[in-house]
């Protein structure tokens, strides 16, 4: 996992309420178990045509203004729905390492931090400000400091947003649950050598 410090890169919008993880990443497309390639299906139904091919020019993402967008910036309860991990893992390969909502399902909250993607929730007030300034000048970049616990925005929206000490220390040093335990890799190896000596016949 990537280290997370402080990021300045175009916001997208999607001013939509409630979008589940169904329409983050369809079911059809959850045949892999490995957290790359789903970027491709990301928003499926919604991104393209009734072909499945081609642009829906009507998508909100598919705007020219939000190519390369690694923020975005979402209505309420977003990630709702099944818990699939698929979801964050199609918006980290998709590009997206920044989601601003007012709210989210819990395990897809909790899939976010441990992919790689920083959830920051806001108030009603600051969304709405975020949002104003994004339809006012789409293509306007925001920074995204998470040592300091802060947004900015040229013009002026910005804020400081609270998160768990324990998700922050991780994302800063791209630790994900497979990293946490092989800082121990020491201790673990020191007691399978020992397991080996007292249970030989279990490592035959």
């Amino acid at each position: 996992m990537e280290q997370y410090k402080k990021h300045e890169s175009i916001a997208a919008l999607m001013n939509r309420n409630n979008v589940d993880t169904d329409q983050i990443i369809p079911k059809q497309f959850l045949k892999k178990v490995e957290r790359t390639g789903f970027g491709i299906h990301l928003f499926h139904d919604w991104r393209y045509n009734a072909d499945g091919v081609t642009d829906n020019p009507e998508f909100e993402l598919n705007k020219p203004a939000f190519k390369g967008a690694k923020v975005l910036v979402a209505g309420d309860n977003f990630g709702c729905g099944s818990s699939r991990e698929h979801a964050p893992w199609a918006l980290a390969d998709f590009g997206f390492n920044t989601i601003i909502s007012t709210s989210y399902a819990d395990i897809f909250y909790n899939n976010c931090f441990k992919n790689g993607i920083l959830a920051i929730k806001v108030n009603e007030e600051q969304l709405a400000s975020l949002m104003e300034e994004i339809n006012a000048n789409e293509g306007v970049s925001f920074s995204v400091d998470l040592e300091n616990q802060k947004i900015t925005t040229p013009a002026g929206n910005g804020f400081s947003f609270e998160i768990d000490p324990f998700r922050k220390d991780n994302m800063l040093r791209g630790l994900d649950d497979i990293g946490l335990t092989l800082e121990h890799e020491t201790k673990i190896t020191e007691y399978e050598e020992q397991h080996k000596k007292r249970f030989p016949w279990l490592w035959a």
